[in-house]
């Protein structure tokens, strides 16, 4: 239902939160979804810096590149709407880049897909706010990659490989458990 041209984005939108069934459901959840899921990577984030994961480079590394991918799809939904807000939005961070020397500008204008902010770029956000999850979840992968070579780190510093326990059905069902916790704390803000 939604279109991503300038002229209909907007009430596209509109039209998805007030004339389809659960259609503002879906938008909230998706909405307050990402605002919650990035609340969670910060307290990852300030886990792994709290017990020092960043020693490990690899790992950090694909980690730090993961955060940097889950916020421009963050920004690329956030200009979807195609509201007055969303579209100085794009068009104030999208500059910033023209600060990268030699580059900057070019690269602002291959973003834009032009020499402002206007269809071409409407259309390149959909299309990357589209892409870049399934990009996010490989980086994901090779995240968990990394870390299953070099081991998490723990809160003692110590290896302790005398009291390890398997990951299913332990951890399987304390990771469904949490997901379920999450989705009704989710639903309970939406509704």
């Amino acid at each position: 239902h939604y279109t991503a041209d300038t002229t209909t984005a907007f009430s596209s939108v509109t039209h998805i939160c007030r004339d389809v069934n659960y259609g503002w459901l879906i938008r909230y959840m998706h909405a307050n979804g990402a605002s919650m899921f990035f609340i969670f990577l910060y307290f990852h984030i300030g886990r792994g810096i709290y017990y020092g994961s960043y020693s490990f480079m690899d790992t950090w590394n694909i980690g730090v590149l993961l955060l940097f991918a889950v916020m421009a799809t963050a920004f690329m939904g956030y200009v979807l709407p195609w509201g007055q807000m969303s579209f100085w939005g794009a068009t104030v961070i999208t500059n910033l880049l023209s600060a990268i020397p030699y580059i900057g500008p070019t690269l602002v204008e291959w973003i834009w897909g032009g020499f402002s902010v206007d269809k071409a770029t409407l259309t390149r956000f959909f299309a990357f706010h589209f892409i870049l999850p399934f990009i996010i979840t490989a980086m994901v992968m090779i995240h968990l990659l990394f870390l299953h070579e070099t081991g998490s780190n723990n809160p003692s510093g110590m290896n302790s490989d005398s009291d390890k326990i398997p990951f299913h059905p332990y951890y399987t069902i304390k990771d469904i458990l949490g997901v379920l916790l999450m989705m009704i704390t989710l639903m309970s803000l939406v509704m």
